[in-house]
């Protein structure tokens, strides 16, 4: 097989072979396997909620000498760790900034990551070593640093969850009560457009491969935290400044605030187990089912129960709307896309296609979420919490910026090992 340098050679030559992997498994299923062979690079990509995310800021807060140390900071309220450096009389703040971390029930650090994005102008309150309480406004365009850090993303799959007992539960796993009985499901992971489904033994994606972080271009660090030989995952970082806002965000789940991210990995061809992987359909992709509280295997479902023949994007039917005066979907929604403002919208910017409000007003919003085999019933699914339908549009949009030469494959530095 070719090495990633040689393929990266063959690309910038105008010779190289690229594709989705949506677009492989569409030629290898359309009986014609003529080119399976020839491909050199497979765009991958995923969205999802992503705990593991935090943001390393550096910015002027106040004229140097204003204050010595910060003791403690607040950006839109959402508390931040100052340091590791002290910068001592300089006024400037060195901030580490969870994804988790939040100012109130509907608003964390997934939202504060995205406004900054976005240009929006930031609060910044500092709690000073002497007691002082000192206030300001920053942006993204202020800072002398913004990276974005994944401690723990790309799962190679993930799991469906349940509730089988009889209360309902708040839970990350679900932006309502998770009822009990059985009732619902929720999942995360993209199935076949998963970076690591297609390269699960490391073979093509190492420490140094280049990605799209929230489109903008970034770089694998290594193996992410509780990563293992069976459930790999990644970390990984990029500046924010290149990034696309619409590809992030905040998720708004019953127990809290939790951050959107997206990864696009483009995976060069360098053995045929890669190939292999991904030709390997949803409906062969395990996915175990767990019990929501207890965290115990309670079955076996695959990729194909929630991804095929069903709708990734929501329909939306305002004219069926009847106006109620609680809008229950509003009010659920996790990414807050939708609004009455003269009648009932969706910001499809803001949407994360995760289906919860067609189970909650199908008649306004409509979509096919598929459902979880167990113990022998089917368990529909209420929620899902990766965007399906943004991860093939990013793996295409790779494609494409491999293609113009606007992002260029990277041999890794290291391989990850287990």
């Amino acid at each position: 097989m070719r090495s990633a340098f040689e393929i990266s050679e063959k690309i910038r030559r105008g010779h190289g072979v690229v594709m989705t992997v949506g677009e492989l498994q569409h030629l290898a299923e359309s009986g014609d396997g003529e080119g399976i062979e020839e491909v050199d690079v497979i765009t991958t990509a995923t969205r999802a909620v992503m705990s593991g995310t935090y943001a390393v800021l550096s910015f002027p807060a106040a004229c140097p000498g204003a204050f010595i140390r910060a003791r403690s900071a607040r950006l839109n309220g959402v508390l931040a760790n100052v340091g590791p450096c002290p910068n001592e009389r300089l006024g400037v703040l060195d901030l580490v900034v969870f994804g988790t971390g939040h100012r109130d029930a509907r608003y964390g650090g997934g939202h504060l990551f995205r406004d900054l994005v976005e240009g929006k102008g930031v609060t910044v309150e500092i709690e000073t070593s002497d007691g002082r309480i000192l206030k300001d406004e920053t942006s993204l365009a202020r800072m002398q640093s913004a990276r974005l850090f994944g401690s723990r993303h790309c799962f190679k799959n993930y799991s469906a969850f349940v509730n089988p007992g009889c209360q309902d539960v708040r839970t990350i796993f679900h932006a309502v009560g998770f009822p009990p009985n059985l009732a619902a499901a929720t999942f995360s992971g993209c199935g076949r457009y998963s970076p690591l489904q297609c390269d699960p033994l490391l073979e093509g994606i190492g420490a140094g491969s280049r990605i799209l972080m929230n489109g903008a271009t970034g770089m694998v660090i290594g193996p992410g935290t509780r990563s293992s030989k069976q459930r790999p995952n990644l970390s990984g970082f990029a500046d924010m400044a290149g990034m696309d806002p619409q590809l992030m965000g905040g998720f708004i789940t019953s127990a809290g605030p939790e951050c959107i991210c997206s990864w696009a990995v483009a995976i060069p061809v360098v053995s045929p187990s890669i190939l292999q992987a991904a030709l390997t359909p949803d409906r062969d992709i395990h996915m175990p089912v767990m019990d929501v509280v207890e965290r115990r295997p309670l079955g076996e479902a695959d990729y194909g129960q929630v991804w095929d023949d069903v709708d990734l994007a929501v329909r939306f039917s305002p004219q069926a709307c009847r106006g109620c005066q609680a809008c229950q979907a509003e009010e659920s929604c996790p990414t807050q896309a939708i609004g009455r403002d003269k009648g009932i919208r969706i910001d499809r910017s803001l949407c994360f296609n995760c289906g919860l409000c067609s189970t909650i007003c199908p008649d306004v919003f409509a979509a096919r979420l598929g459902s979880i085999g167990l113990a022998g019933r089917q368990v529909p699914v209420a929620m899902r919490q990766s965007d399906r339908a943004r991860a093939q549009k990013m793996a295409a949009d790779l494609k494409r910026r491999i293609l113009d030469g606007s992002f260029q494959i990277t041999p890794m530095i290291d391989a990850i090992r287990f």
